[in-house]
């Protein structure tokens, strides 16, 4: 069988290191969010590393992701924050799933899925801060509250948590912080006085758990930052755990004059040699990143010229014929001189988040636990 044209390698030592670095800077109060497949990565193996390496909780979006968990054999807690009220919640329910209720519909099902199976479904009030995104308004708070508690004394739930969202984290002591960390605060305080006792209450997530700005509470939830990505821009203890390489698959040499891809939006200045790569959008390259991005060809980088396509992009090697079959890094750790994520976020004008999970399933996943050096297609001398 042949080798994998292209693949994603992920370096479990660095997510290891990562997930060690926020569980001990958390007291160890970490939840490892793997929502979306571990950011498309495998969650199952991710679990695994991050369990081991200190986190206490994992953290996923949907009922499904956490069932998916269990029935791989994980009996870590986990938490799951994005349902609809017509959810499985009997299914999450009796896999001791806990589920975050961001209004009273959600939690009149949780409660009904509960109450059929004879148990008590362990909720977690999701209160809205400011985003206008998930999470109860601020004014239907001290209702979901009440609702909850008389819920409670019924049997079919138990209130074991508050959470919230800060909005603007990724900012560095933004005022917003401030004033939706206070919002949280008092949250807090209107369940307690509706006689609720969540013991734990959660508000951090990366951004917030590396400036601080979201300290001083339980449970930090922690996606990103498992895979070495900061979105304030502040920390320097994070590891990127991600590497994207790949192979040549042709190559030639043009004469001047030459134009590449679609639109022929790049002409050749002078004599020069392309190599093809069998990457493209498809592959979650980004095409916005067109005439800006650069790969790593025999341990020089080089340009990305021409649109990038749906299933394929053109490397200017320069003077260099590359040959078919050899590697090319188009992100990793940068250690050997290789584009970063954060430069292609840059690139393409987006987030470090979107580039990590985009990338399309034609790539081979590839877990290693040693440090990054290269991959199973070769070192880039």
């Amino acid at each position: 069988m042949a080798p994998p044209a292209s693949e994603l390698l992920v370096h479990h030592d660095a997510i290891r290191a990562n997930a060690a670095h926020f569980a001990a800077s958390t007291d160890g109060r970490l939840m490892a969010v793997i929502k979306a497949d571990a950011f498309g990565h495998g969650h199952e193996r991710v679990a695994r590393v991050v369990l081991d390496a200190g986190a206490s909780w994992l953290g996923v979006a949907s009922s499904e992701e956490a069932l998916a968990l269990r029935a791989g054999g994980i009996d870590a807690p986990i938490l799951s924050w994005l349902n609809a009220p017509d959810a499985d919640f009997s299914a999450a329910v009796a896999a001791d799933v806990d589920l975050a209720v961001p209004s009273a519909a959600v939690l009149g099902a949780v409660s009904r899925a509960a109450a059929q199976l004879g148990r008590r479904a362990r909720v977690h009030l999701h209160i809205d801060l400011g985003m206008a995104r998930e999470g109860c308004p601020r004014e239907g708070w001290s209702a979901l509250c009440e609702l909850a508690r008389e819920l409670q004394l019924q049997g079919s739930v138990r209130v074991v948590g508050i959470m919230g969202h800060l909005s603007c984290a990724e900012i560095p002591g933004h005022p917003q912080s401030r004033l939706e960390r206070q919002r949280f605060v008092n949250a807090v305080l209107a369940a307690r006085r509706r006689r609720l006792s969540p013991n734990v209450v959660h508000l951090a997530a990366t951004a917030a758990t590396v400036t601080g700005d979201g300290a001083g509470f339980g449970l930090h939830r922690i996606g990103a930052g498992l895979f070495g990505i900061d979105p304030s821009g502040s920390s320097t203890s994070l590891r990127p755990a991600l590497s994207l390489v790949t192979r040549v698959v042709g190559s030639r040499e043009v004469e001047a004059g030459t134009g590449v891809g679609y639109g022929l939006d790049h002409v050749a200045e002078a004599r020069t040699n392309l190599a093809l790569l069998p990457l493209g959008y498809a592959d979650g390259v980004p095409r916005a990143a067109s005439g800006r991005a650069e790969v790593l060809v025999r341990g020089r980088r080089r340009p990305l010229v021409g649109r990038f396509s749906m299933d394929m992009v053109v490397v200017d090697t320069g003077g260099e014929r590359v040959r078919p079959g050899e590697p090319v890094t188009v992100f990793g750790p940068g250690d050997a001189g290789e584009p970063t994520v954060a430069e292609w976020a840059g690139w393409a004008g987006t987030i470090e988040h979107e580039l990590v999970t985009r990338v399309g399933a034609r790539v081979a996943r590839v877990h290693r636990a040693d440090a990054p050096a290269g991959s199973s297609l070769g070192r880039t001398a």
